[in-house]
C-alpha cells in the first residue's frame, strides 16, 4: 500500500479519532506488530507465512505438509539488533520470470528463474526480503545504514521443525576445515549434540518432502555452519573474524587473535541468501538451481576466455610413470610425457601440482629438473595448456604472480589449503578470482568451501574441492560409494565439485589396499566411467597414470569425448544415499551416468527424453558379469534406441553405467 503523508494539528484529531486510527492502521508506514504475512509460490505448492513478534517467525510448508514452524531470524549489530520486536514499515509483493543464459553452463545452458518475492520493510533502515519458487523457499536481510561499515556480531539462523527429521549433516568440531567430511545420517533431535556441521546438510520429513538448506551470494561475510539445539532445532555458528595471524607452516597461518565479530562490513547492502531447496521427489534435488538463480550476475564482462576442460593430473599418482623410457617423477620428460597422453586424447590441460615448484613458498622458481617455459613452449605445439598449482599463502604474498603467469602462457591456478571460511578467507576467493580474471586465468580452488554462488558472478571460478574425493583413496578409503551416492544430493548439488575421478584400478571395499605408487578406487571401472557424466566440475581431472589410460584406451575414449558443461541436465532415477541415473545433453548428444551404493540393483530407463521419431544408437559400458567380485570387469554393448522405449540396467555392489546416445 503506498504511503500516505498528512498533517494533523491536535484539533483535527480530537475532532476526528477515528479518522486518525483507521489511516494509522491502514497506512503502509504503520502495520502492527503480531501480523501475518504470506507468499506462496508461482504454482502454489508452497507456502511461506510470516509472523511478526518479539522476533521475525517463519513457517515454510509444502502440499500443505509443514516442513518448518517458527524458525525464526535476526541480525545482532553492534548497536541493535535487526528483527528484536520488528516494526513493519512497509511491504511490498513482486514477482521474478525470466531466463538466465548461463556464461559457464555447467548444468544448464538456460535457466528459467521464477519466483514470487515479498519485501518486508521495517523501522530501523532494515528490510527482510523472502522468495518463494517453485521448488524452494529464500530470505536474506538487506540494511540501509548508510556508508559507514557495521560489525556484524552474531546473525541468528534459527531452524525449528515440527517433528523429528532425519538429517544427513558433514560435523566438524573447527572451523578450521577443509570440508572433506564424510557424511553422517542423524536426525533432528539426535543432532542436540551436534557441536557444529557445515553446509549443505539435507533434511528429510520421512513424509515425500526433502529440504536441502544452503546459502547462496556469499560476499563479504563468514560461511554460515549449523550446530544442534533441544526440540528439534539447529542454530547458525560462524567464525569470527581474525585479527592477527601466526606463521603456521609453508601453506597457512595460525590465527592468534580474534574480533568479537563476525564480520566488519557496509552498513549498506544484501547479505547472504538463507536457501531451503524442497524436493517432492528425490529427482529433483540435483536439477535445483537455488542457488545459482539467487546469486549475483557476471561481474566480468566478456567470458568468451574462460575454458572449462578436462586436465591430466600427475600428483594422485605421484607422477611414479612406468613403461617410459626416462626417469619418472617431477621433471621435464616426465610432464613432456603428459602432454602427449593430453594431446593423444584432446585432453586441453595438464596440471602441475606440488612439485613443479623449487619451494612452496616461490611461485617464480621452477624445480631444478624442470624447464618451465619450455614445457609451456612444448604445450602450445600440442594445444595443450597448464595449470600451476599454489598454497594460498604463496598466492597472498606473491599477488602479482598472475600478470606473470599469463605472460608465461598459463591457463590457470590451482590454489589449495585454505582450510578456513570466515569473513577474511571468503574475501580471499573474491580478491584471488577477480585478479586472476584480470589476466585471464581460471582458478581451481582445493581445501575449500561448498560453491556458494560466487562462481556465477566471477564465473573463471570453475570448480572447488569441498568434497570427500578420490585423493582420500590414497590412503583411508574415505571416497567409498556409501558416501559418493549422497554428493549428487547434497554437495554438487548446489554447485561444482572436484572430485578428481577416473582411477583405472578399481576395487571393492574387502579388497581395498592402496599405496602412494599404485592408488585405486573404490567402485567398479563402470562405475569410474560414469562418474564424469555424474559429477560436476569446470575442471575435471583424469588421476590415474597415463600408462594405464593407453592400455585401457577403450575406457580413456570415453572418459574423454564426455563435456564438462551441458546444455540440459535431467535426473532419470535417484535416490538418497542409494543410487543416481542422469542424463546430459551437449548439442546433439546425450550421455548417462548411473551410480549405486554398496548394493547392486536393477534400474530401467525410460528414454522419452529422445526426439520422436528419430533412431539412435547408444554405446555404453557396463558392470561385468563378475563386477560384483572383479571391481573392473566390464563389458561395451552398442544398440538401437528410440524415444519412449525402456532399457533395463543391471548395475553390481559398488557399480556403475555409462553410455553416449547418437
Amino acid at each position: 500500500m503506498k504511503r500516505l503523508d498528512f498533517t494533523l494539528n491536535l484539533c483535527n484529531f480530537v475532532k476526528f479519532p477515528m479518522l486518525f486510527i483507521l489511516v494509522a492502521l491502514f497506512s503502509g508506514s504503520v502495520l502492527a506488530k503480531g501480523s501475518i504475512q504470506e507468499l506462496t509460490s508461482p504454482d502454489n505448492s508452497i507456502k511461506v507465512r510470516i509472523e511478526l513478534a518479539d522476533k521475525i517467525y517463519y513457517s515454510i510448508s509444502a502440499n500443505n505438509f509443514l516442513l518448518t514452524e517458527k524458525s525464526y531470524l535476526e541480525l545482532q549489530l553492534k548497536d541493535q539488533t535487526l528483527g528484536e520486536n520488528p516494526r513493519l514499515s512497509t511491504k511490498k509483493y513482486s514477482s521474478i520470470n525470466e531466463q538466465i543464459d548461463r556464461e559457464v553452463p555447467l548444468r544448464n545452458a538456460v535457466v528459467d528463474n521464477h519466483c514470487n518475492v515479498l519485501l518486508l520493510k521495517f523501522k530501523g533502515n532494515y528490510s527482510v526480503e523472502f522468495r518463494a519458487y517453485n521448488d524452494g523457499v529464500a530470505y536474506r536481510f538487506i540494511t540501509n545504514l548508510g556508508d559507514k561499515d557495521i560489525e556484524v556480531l552474531d546473525e541468528e539462523v534459527h531452524l525449528q521443525f515440527p517433528s523429528t527429521f532425519d538429517a544427513i549433516l558433514s560435523p566438524t568440531g573447527s572451523f578450521k576445515t577443509s570440508y572433506e567430511i564424510s557424511y553422517i545420517e542423524s536426525n533432528t533431535a539426535d543432532a542436540k549434540g551436534l557441536d557444529k556441521s557445515t553446509l549443505p546438510i539435507l533434511i528429510d520429513s520421512k513424509q515425500h518432502h526433502k529440504i536441502l538448506f544452503s546459502e547462496a551470494d556469499l560476499f563479504d561475510y563468514p560461511c554460515l555452519f549449523m550446530k544442534g539445539v533441544d526440540g528439534n532445532a539447529m542454530n547458525s555458528t560462524f567464525p569470527k573474524y581474525p585479527l592477527e595471524f601466526g606463521e603456521d607452516g609453508d601453506r597457512s597461518l595460525k590465527i592468534i587473535k580474534e574480533a568479537n565479530y563476525i564480520a566488519k562490513t557496509a552498513g549498506s547492502r544484501n547479505f547472504p541468501w538463507r536457501v531451503f531447496m524442497i524436493s517432492s521427489d528425490d529427482k529433483q534435488i540435483f536439477e535445483n538451481e537455488m542457488v545459482f538463480k539467487l546469486s549475483r550476475p557476471n561481474e566480468l564482462g566478456n567470458t568468451d576466455w574462460i575454458k572449462p576442460g578436462q586436465v591430466s593430473w600427475e600428483w594422485w599418482h605421484d607422477a611414479r610413470l612406468y613403461g617410459v623410457d626416462f626417469k619418472s617423477g617431477y621433471n621435464l620428460e616426465s610432464y613432456k610425457y603428459y602432454i602427449d597422453f593430453a594431446a593423444d586424447f584432446g585432453i586441453p590441460y595438464i596440471i602441475m601440482d606440488e612439485g613443479w615448484a623449487k619451494s612452496t613458498r616461490d611461485p617464480y622458481t621452477p624445480n631444478p629438473t624442470i624447464d618451465l617455459f619450455e614445457l609451456i613452449k612444448y604445450g602450445q605445439s600440442k594445444n595443450v595448456k597448464i595449470v600451476l598449482w599454489l598454497t594460498w599463502l604463496t598466492v597472498e604474498n606473491n599477488i602479482d604472480l598472475f600478470k606473470t603467469f599469463s605472460e608465461w602462457g598459463i591457463a590457470g591456478v590451482k590454489i589449495d589449503f585454505m582450510d578456513r571460511s570466515d569473513q577474511w578467507m571468503v574475501n580471499y576467493y573474491e580478491r584471488i578470482a577477480r585478479e586472476a580474471a584480470k589476466y585471464k586465468l581460471f582458478v581451481d580452488y582445493h581445501g575449500a568451501f561448498k560453491p556458494a554462488g560466487m562462481e556465477r558472478a566471477l564465473p573463471n571460478i570453475l570448480s572447488y574441492e569441498g568434497i570427500v574425493g578420490m585423493e582420500q583413496n590414497i590412503g583411508g578409503g574415505r571416497a567409498t560409494t556409501k558416501n559418493n551416492a549422497f554428493i549428487p544430493f547434497i554437495r554438487n548439488a548446489v554447485g561444482p565439485a572436484d572430485f578428481t575421478p577416473g582411477a583405472m584400478n578399481s576395487v571393492h571395499p574387502e579388497d581395498y589396499k592402496s599405496t602412494r605408487t599404485n592408488p585405486v578406487s573404490i567402485g567398479t571401472r563402470a562405475y569410474q566411467l560414469a562418474l564424469y557424466v555424474v559429477l560436476e566440475s569446470g575442471i575435471q581431472m583424469l588421476a590415474d597414470n597415463p600408462f594405464y589410460y593407453y592400455r585401457e584406451k577403450e575406457c580413456t575414449d570415453f572418459i574423454t569425448s564426455v563435456p564438462v558443461v551441458w546444455d540440459e541436465t535431467k535426473v532419470l532415477e535417484a535416490k538418497v544415499g542409494e543410487y543416481f541415473v542422469v542424463a546430459k545433453r551437449f548439442k546433439s548428444k546425450w550421455f548417462i551416468g548411473a551410480i549405486t551404493n554398496e548394493e547392486g540393483r536393477t534400474i530401467e530407463i525410460d528414454f522419452d527424453f529422445l526426439d520422436d521419431g528419430k533412431n539412435y544408437i547408444i554405446t555404453s559400458f557396463q558392470d561385468g558379469l563378475n563386477a560384483g567380485v572383479q571391481a573392473m570387469d566390464y563389458k561395451k554393448v552398442t544398440e538401437n534406441i528410440k524415444s519412449g522405449e525402456t532399457l533395463k540396467i543391471d548395475l553390481a555392489r559398488d557399480g556403475g553405467w555409462a553410455a553416449v546416445i547418437e
